[in-house]
């Protein structure tokens, strides 16, 4: 099996992704993504989201969310995910108002990104913290081709 990098992932196809964080134990993601290698690893998943949201699920949406990455020390990171016109953007530099924040570690996103977490038992259970559009929180999962591990 493909370890667990920077390298790995760019790559690796969606499916190959979802099986390989389904397949590392969450300690070493944990490690992992409180290394150097957070912000490569983040960058590359998010870089993928346009590629892989679903326009005509999203039909005449207009969102914008962001995400919070929490990670060691207090630290964190913060993409900005536009949806509008049938379209798809990341940013690294959030600078529109979000209709939806959500806020979770690096575990946690990698596991949902890669369909292998539960979004609502997650934000049952106090790992997904979500602020503004729930309705939109509980959608964003058919917005995009999530893989299947």
């Amino acid at each position: 099996m493909t370890e667990f990098s920077p390298e790995s992932l760019s790559s690796i196809g969606p499916k190959e992704f979802a099986q390989l964080v389904k397949s590392t134990p969450d300690s070493k993601i944990a490690e992992v993504m409180a290394s150097d290698s957070r912000t490569k690893i983040l960058d590359e998943v998010f870089n993928r989201m346009p590629s892989l949201f679903r326009a005509e699920k999203a039909g005449d949406a207009q969102a914008v969310i962001h995400w919070i990455i929490t990670g060691p020390n207090g630290a964190s990171n913060t993409y900005e995910t536009v949806i509008e016109n049938g379209q798809c953007t990341v940013t690294t530099t959030p600078v529109r108002e979000p209709k939806l924040a959500m806020t979770m570690d690096a575990v946690t996103f990698l596991k949902v990104v890669a369909g292998d977490g539960n979004p609502m038992m997650l934000f049952m259970t106090g790992k997904i913290k979500a602020k503004g559009d729930l309705a939109l929180a509980a959608s964003i999962a058919k917005l995009f081709d999530i893989p299947k591990a």
